[in-house]
């Protein structure tokens, strides 16, 4: 009598609602390092029953100390990222839990696989962007010259503009925008996020100052009930960050609300990151 035949695993995307239980309770498997990356990052796979996924592990004891954030405290706040961007109900954050692997307790988050040409960034001569780009600002290109470098005008990052203010992204680098091939757009790398000061350094302050517009105002409005004391975002976040990061995140959805504007930069803290990508 021969052996049952294998059923291999069902592979999980970012918007199977089992993704999220995959990356918590599953067994990781470590395939190879991202070598790219300021911190330790793990390529892995996660299987638990009849699932699987590729997925990205970043242990505790492999972030580099950093000057203006807690040591330890940078895989807490991705996860805390995907929590907020989850509650928006925009999803611009793949899965993302705080568990323990191979190398102890870590972030553990999905891997995205990208749609190369997007065309979200790019660098132009002359003082205007083309219609259909905003302007970020003039860039150094080499041998004394200079380009204006603008993003798309895209509604996909107008919502993550609005998410980074709300959880204060100090990086926010066209390399953490990934656009997939079914025309979604995930924004990575949200470890120094959450800071009680403000710190929001992006690439995409096309919109500063414009109005925010009415879909983003309702968004926060929701977050600003999930953010009671008692409320579901609150509880959420609490294992995650900080109740002082939390009370700042409050205060800065009150603030967007107040405002009805996108934030402007600051003049205490560069408002673009380096390297840019």
């Amino acid at each position: 009598m021969s052996a049952p035949e294998r059923i291999p695993p069902r592979s999980v995307t970012a918007t199977d609602p089992a993704a999220a239980e995959l990356l918590a309770r599953g067994e990781l498997t470590v395939r190879g390092r991202i070598r790219e990356a300021s911190n330790a990052a793990l390529y892995c796979t996660v299987t638990h029953e009849d699932r699987e996924a590729a997925c990205v592990y970043k242990p505790v004891a492999g972030e580099r100390p950093l000057w203006d954030f807690p040591d330890g405290t940078l895989a807490g706040r991705e996860a805390a990222a995907y929590e907020v961007s989850r509650a928006t109900g925009w999803d611009l954050v793949p899965p993302t839990v705080l568990r323990d692997g191979p190398y102890g307790e870590g972030m553990c988050q999905l891997w995205i696989e990208t749609a190369p040409g997007a065309g979200l960034l790019a660098l132009v001569d002359g003082d205007e962007p083309e219609p259909g780009w905003k302007a970020v600002g003039f860039a150094e290109v080499g041998e004394g010259r200079t380009a204006l470098l603008v993003h798309a005008d895209d509604d996909r990052l107008r919502r993550l503009s609005v998410l980074d203010a709300v959880i204060n992204n100090a990086d926010r680098k066209g390399g953490h925008l990934l656009p997939t091939a079914d025309g979604r757009l995930y924004g990575i790398d949200h470890g120094v996020t959450f800071n009680a000061e403000n710190k929001l350094r992006t690439l995409l302050w096309g919109w500063a100052g414009e109005p925010l517009p009415e879909e983003a105002l309702d968004v926060l409005k929701g977050l600003r009930d999930a953010l009671t004391p008692s409320g579901p975002l609150t509880a959420a976040l609490t294992p995650l960050i900080t109740p002082a990061e939390i009370d700042a995140t409050r205060a800065r959805v009150d603030a967007l609300l107040t405002s009805g504007a996108h934030p402007e930069p600051g003049t205490d803290w560069p408002a673009i990151p380096w390297p840019p990508v």
